[in-house]
């Protein structure tokens, strides 16, 4: 059994290849188109760049206009960038002076435990303490005046 053998070839069927035979150059018959039966025809580009004419139905929806584009210039910094930045820069700075207070207040309060709050219990006392002049005993005087006007109608 052999199943796999070619099949005849017929000849007589195909017409042989001839290159000295006009036939194969010769235009097929056309059928004649008049300008009023064909549509509009656009020209678009092809892939190459070269422009082609091509039936309107066929062709690719135009492009629609882009919208203009905002062409002013731009900040050098993001304005929402130096926002932030300010206000980095400003809290760094408001906490550097709450801490430097804090600091001098703490310095006070330490100093004053220490000797100022011994001179001003000196002067306090001091203040308090009678004054004597050329070492005698001292004496103290009240002097009240008081001026009484009544007005008298005899009359």
């Amino acid at each position: 059994m052999n199943d796999h053998l070619p099949a005849p070839r017929n000849t007589l069927a195909t017409p042989a290849y001839d290159p000295a035979s006009l036939d194969l150059y010769a235009p097929a018959p056309a059928a004649v188109e008049l300008a009023a039966e064909r549509g509009p025809v656009v020209w678009v580009p092809d892939a190459y760049g070269r422009m082609v004419p091509m039936p309107k139905h066929l062709a690719p929806p135009p492009m629609a206009m882009p919208e203009p584009r905002d062409l002013t210039p731009l900040p050098l910094l993001d304005p929402i960038a130096q926002r932030f930045m300010g206000a980095g820069l400003g809290g760094g700075a408001l906490a550097a002076g709450v801490g430097y207070g804090v600091g001098e207040v703490i310095n006070a309060a330490a100093g004053i435990s220490g000797g100022a709050l011994m001179w001003a219990a000196v002067i306090a006392l001091a203040l308090r303490t009678p004054r004597t002049l050329g070492g005698g005993k001292g004496s103290t005087v009240n002097i009240r005046r008081a001026v009484i006007k009544r007005n008298h109608f005899h009359g």
